[in-house]
């Protein structure tokens, strides 16, 4: 076998090459036409790690013949930078390729931007972080084209497989090896859409094959083994885990059973189980709240368990919280009336509060106005307990209403008191 690694060695050398990400670099996109005219634009190149931001930037190198510079922003500092402007006054354009872009630094973008925005240097930056997030504005405006990758198809990983096995220059064409389909489709979905994981763990599987007669032979227990040691998820606090989260807490909002259990799933093989708990308790409030007000109760011994439990045992109750999360009724009532009570304070809705509420547990409290509080448990009620018609919140404020209650659930019985009590008030 080569020395360098599979997946550098089966890097497009052009963007006709390039596999997947049609909807970024197809032949009928504009990116695609103007490269092929001659003129490479600045762009930002983001998404999940082993998608081709790496392997599209070296293709535009190869399509466009610009001197190609590679520079990581994690270990690159502002001599590196200043070695890439050198080099673009002796050759002219240069195309600089500029990893985990989001980590730049002000001395790098100091030294470099005025030369992107001269056009001196074309600058590709790659970054798996949401660049409107994590990438300096700085940047973002020399770069004419923001690009999201998308994680490449079952179809994509498998072309890209089979070219490697039957590239004699760069693959591994000149190995005789005896792979079925089936084990190139169990690698394909194995690797979760990663193509450098995928060309990684096709080349670990056939070196760890045995050899008979000068032939490879795979066997389908080397592929599961590989497949499980090379693992198929991604980093646990990239932008890939947060969608993650995000994904789940909607597909539960929307009573998807099925794809909460497939986003909770992803997000326990990543191990995170803090974070994923952590979610499921807002969600329970947030999201099913006086609809169905057991479920917190539910998910807070659903969680306490699980961090009992660890991994993998702690799936079992996390599925049954998200399960009935999803089938239970669902009300935001409580959350949004708050927000609207913080957002109404921070405008400045605000008044004194009446004095009958303030505290009278200390002497000269009626000198000053306090006093006058009816106690409601002195009042019953009928079987609501016991409630006194007085103001509770500010003058200034008196005709406020933050909470608008849901039809839902239990909150049909909290909604009828809520206007039951409203209407008392009104006949003052």
């Amino acid at each position: 076998m080569q020395n360098e690694p599979l997946a550098f060695r089966m890097r497009p050398r052009t963007i006709d090459e390039v596999v997947g990400q049609k909807h970024v670099i197809g032949p009928h996109t504009a990116l695609y036409k103007m490269i092929q005219n001659g003129h490479v634009p600045s762009m930002l190149l983001y998404g999940d790690p082993g998608i081709g931001k790496t392997s599209i930037a070296h293709a535009i190198a190869g399509t466009s013949k610009l001197p190609f510079i590679a520079l990581n922003a994690t270990t690159s500092g502002k001599k590196d930078v200043e070695e890439v402007v050198a080099e673009s006054r002796i050759t002219g354009k240069v195309l600089l390729f500029l990893d985990e872009i989001h980590r730049f630094n002000k001395l790098q973008q100091d030294a470099l931007l005025p030369h992107v925005e001269s056009g001196a240097i074309v600058l590709i930056g790659a970054t798996t972080e949401n660049p409107f997030h994590d990438v300096n504005p700085a940047i973002r405006s020399r770069c004419g084209e923001i690009k999201q990758l998308k994680r490449l198809t079952h179809e994509d990983i498998v072309e890209l497989l089979k070219n490697a096995l039957s590239d004699e220059k760069r693959g591994l064409g000149n190995y005789e090896i005896e792979i079925s389909p089936a084990q190139v489709e169990r690698i394909a979905e194995g690797t979760n859409g990663d193509a450098r994981k995928a060309l990684t763990m096709l080349e670990s599987i056939v070196v760890a094959s045995d050899e008979r007669d000068g032939k490879y032979i795979v066997e389908d227990q080397m592929v599961e083994q590989m497949i499980k040691r090379v693992g198929v998820f991604g980093d646990k606090k990239g932008s890939h885990f947060y969608n993650l989260l995000s994904a789940l807490q909607k597909s539960v909002r929307g009573s998807d059973v099925n794809a909460a259990m497939y986003y909770l799933a992803h997000l326990l093989e990543n191990g995170d189980l803090t974070a994923v708990t952590r979610r499921l308790l807002v969600m329970a409030y947030e999201d099913i709240g006086l609809a169905n007000p057991q479920v917190g109760a539910h998910v807070l011994a659903a969680c306490q368990a699980a961090d009992r439990l660890g991994l993998p045992e702690a799936r079992i109750p996390l599925a049954q919280a998200v399960a009935e999360m999803c089938l239970s009724e669902k009300s935001n009532s409580a959350y949004k009336a708050i927000d609207a009570a913080i957002a109404a304070i921070n405008k400045g809705d605000t008044g004194d509060i009446p004095p009958h509420l303030k505290d009278t547990h200390y002497a000269g409290s009626a000198e000053l106005g306090h006093g006058g509080y009816k106690y409601p448990h002195d009042t019953p009620l009928g079987s609501f307990g016991g409630w006194v018609d007085q103001d509770y919140l500010p003058k200034e404020v008196k005709s406020a209403d933050y909470y608008q209650p849901v039809i839902a659930g239990s909150e049909k019985k909290f909604a009828g008191i809520y206007e039951k009590l409203k209407s008392f008030r009104k006949k003052k």
